[in-house]
């Protein structure tokens, strides 16, 4: 703890304990106020602004250390200053000192309760951004909560002071002119449970809930404020109508079909998306490919004295194509009718919250829903880099189509996908630059994970161009260049073919979802919901189109929550779980991650342990020949609670697994290390990694106390 927060904890301990000592609380109880009534009329009566002052003081000093005796000061505000003075000199000061309080819980703890309790604060987090004014509001209106511990408590969360102040100054206020009304009839006060009575209290309680209700109303109000243009069916033809058979949308449907549901899937192009026709299946199959080859060069550190190989560059690349057709039976219509699906080849259109208007080759046909769900994946990202329009680029859609190997091939961008095809084009003999505006590739990854990939590309041949910035392409004596920013110069790269990887865009237009008024989030993807839902609660969008994220697997993850949220969402809606969400790219090494790394938790302030085992020192990863790279664990300081894994390596990818379930279901270090693994195989890297957290964490002086007890053993 820093020495500020020392000193502030030190000096409210003090004058709470300076309090206590002196008996002030005495002073403080209904019978000393009804005694000494006479003589504090007597000195407000001679000196009203001093008076106005010290009691002001008083209440807010005894409300920012919270301490007992706010009640009997806010009955003493009515009968020294009457009803109208009283309630504005007990509102503010009740306020402040509440706000004061407040702040020093917030300044004290919180940075402390956020580091060991962050993901159960993020959900709380999350609630009061969305809803904190509300629940003060209730809190403050009904009294059963004690007043000091809202104060305390709010500390602890993201909402803001002005908010706290205003929304405590109004809540607080029924509740004052109550208590100040009381005051003015002190005589007669025998107990303070005379002021309250059971109808009060239960007006208050009312008065209380009636924010949140009445939030609820309008929130309810607004979704049937969405529908007011159109009209609803009297009957629908499905229950349930996807859009798009990538990941998302097979998974919505299927889980649709698997319970009993109507539901038709639409696919203007390919079934399987993406991921199996330009995404996950061919990069995965060419990568493949490209490591034997690489394989084959370091055919003397495996004992070989010559390897050689001999490739056509349109041959693996028509293997590419075999491996896509291998797996297409798996998202094939076929497959899909069998499970009860109807699936239609055709373009769809959103015509009215509950129609879909579907064109086919034999004509077009309007199918009624009760909800839908949109899985239009997205889109390379191309840049309105001047210049780009004169020169056939490819992306990530379109280099599978490629059967003569680009001799000079230039990636634009250093994430996931560029890095797997730089390395990928390198091993199968082009001359690869990578051109990256940021300080490293693969920045979202921790600084050692970019320097470990980049190492490898650079000995592999790859000539990779961090800090450049992509300024102009220009045709000269028609040789492709491209004009870079680095260092304030202009630097010249020439080459044959481009290949642009600096992000995806999702696909939010062609089907309806402008005229119907879908609501897009900042980043042009379609604002779904924790539940999945748009801005029209019965239809609901995943993957790739809707992000956070845009992998195959967290596609999949939130298709199930969006079928089962539209077609059981009137008894119970479930919102998206992503506290787990790992990925992997397939790089040499491969990177894998799941949580947090070291950038992120520092960024979000979350404290953190490193526990790193090095797999240079696996025996497996020694036999196989790829004695490199490490896991790198981040859990809670002095606990064995995982907050995030990178493991960089081969397999990395595999191995995360075992991490991902771990942190699903809070199983910490200590039971991976008591968890017996294969020998040798590479995923002893994790209990090792285990093993150093443990190590870490030895209890020294017990064990030096042991090792005295040996020594007595020994000599006796």
């Amino acid at each position: 703890m820093k020495q500020s927060r020392i000193a502030l904890l030190l000096l409210i301990v003090g004058l709470i304990a300076l309090s206590f000592s002196f008996d002030l609380q005495h002073y403080l109880t209904l019978e000393s106020l009804k005694s000494q009534q006479a003589a504090i009329a007597d000195y407000r009566q001679n000196y009203p602004l001093p008076a106005i002052a010290l009691y002001a003081a008083l209440y807010i000093a005894v409300t920012a250390l919270s301490l007992p005796g706010a009640v009997i000061l806010t009955l003493a505000g009515g009968a020294v200053f009457g009803v109208l003075w009283g309630t504005l000199i007990v509102s503010f000061a009740s306020s402040i000192g509440a706000t004061l309080a407040f702040l020093a819980a917030r300044f004290l703890f919180r940075d402390w309760v956020k580091s060991r309790f962050s993901a159960r604060l993020q959900a709380i987090d999350e609630g009061v951004n969305r809803e904190g004014a509300f629940y003060l509001f209730t809190l403050r209106l009904v009294p059963l909560f004690p007043f000091f511990m809202i104060n305390l408590a709010m500390g602890l969360t993201p909402i803001k002071t002005r908010t706290f102040y205003w929304v405590s100054q109004i809540g607080m206020l029924a509740g004052t002119v109550v208590y100040v009304n009381a005051g003015t009839q002190l005589a007669k006060l025998d107990s303070l449970s005379g002021i309250l009575s059971p109808a009060l209290l239960g007006s208050f309680a009312l008065l209380g809930v009636f924010p949140l209700g009445a939030k609820k109303m309008l929130e309810f109000i607004q979704k049937r404020k969405v529908y007011a243009r159109w009209t609803k069916p009297a009957r629908f033809d499905n229950n349930l109508v996807v859009i798009g058979a990538g990941a998302g949308g097979l998974v919505s449907a299927y889980i649709a079909a698997a319970v009993k549901a109507k539901v038709t899937l639409i696919e203007k192009h390919k079934m399987g998306g993406d991921c199996l026709n330009t995404g996950c299946v061919p990069s995965k199959a060419l990568i493949r490919s490209a490591k034997l080859l690489s394989h084959i060069k370091r055919a003397k550190e495996f004992g070989i004295a010559k390897a050689e190989a001999d490739f056509d560059f349109a041959t693996v690349m028509e293997r590419v194509q075999q491996v896509i057709k291998a797996v297409e039976p798996h998202d094939s219509i076929e497959r899909y009718t069998e499970l009860g699906v109807e699936v239609i080849q055709g373009t769809a259109k959103i015509v009215s919250p509950w129609e879909v208007e579907v064109r086919t080759a034999d004509g077009s046909k309007t199918i009624t829903s009760r909800a839908i769900v949109i899985a239009a994946g997205a889109r390379p990202f191309v840049p309105p880099i001047p210049g780009i329009e004169q020169i056939s680029y490819l992306t990530s859609d379109t280099v599978w189509n490629l059967r003569e190997k680009p001799n000079r091939l230039l990636v634009l961008g250093g994430g996931p996908i560029g890095c797997e095809l730089t390395q990928t084009f390198n091993r199968l003999g082009s001359q690869v630059t990578q051109v990256e505006m940021a300080p490293r590739i693969m920045v979202r990854e921790d600084p050692e994970v970019s320097d470990l990939v980049q190492a490898r590309f650079q000995a592999e041949g790859v000539d990779v161009r961090v800090n450049h910035t992509a300024k102009e392409f220009i045709v000269e004596n028609g040789e492709n260049i491209l004009l870079t920013e680095f260092q304030g110069q202009t630097v010249r790269i020439a080459f044959d073919q481009v290949l642009i990887a600096i992000g995806r865009a999702a696909n939010v237009q062609g089907y309806g979802v402008g005229e119907l008024g879908i609501t897009l989030s900042p980043r042009n993807t379609i604002d779904a919901n924790a539940f999945q839902q748009t801005n029209y609660p019965n239809i609901f969008a995943v993957g790739d189109v809707a992000g956070p994220y845009q992998f195959t697997h967290t596609a999949a993850h939130q298709a199930w929550y969006a079928a089962v949220n539209a077609l059981f969402g009137q008894f119970k809606k479930f919102r998206t779980d992503y506290s787990v969400i790992p990925w992997s790219t397939f790089t040499d090494p491969e990177v894998a991650r799941v949580g947090l790394n070291e950038q992120d938790a520092q960024a979000q302030g979350v404290a953190y342990e490193v526990s790193t085992y090095g797999i240079d020192d696996l025996d497996r990863a020694i036999a196989d020949g790829e004695a490199h790279g490490f896991v790198k664990v981040l859990t809670q300081p002095g606990k064995d609670k995982i907050l995030g894994v990178t493991i960089v390596g081969e397999h990395a990818g595999d191995l995360t697994a075992e991490f991902v379930l771990a942190m699903k279901h809070g199983i910490g270090l200590n039971k991976i290390l008591g968890t017996i693994h294969i020998y040798p195989t590479l995923a002893e890297a994790n209990k090792y990694a285990a093993g150093v957290w443990k190590r870490n964490h030895a209890p020294k002086a017990f064990l030096e106390w042991v090792g005295r007890y040996h020594a007595w053993r020994r000599n006796g």
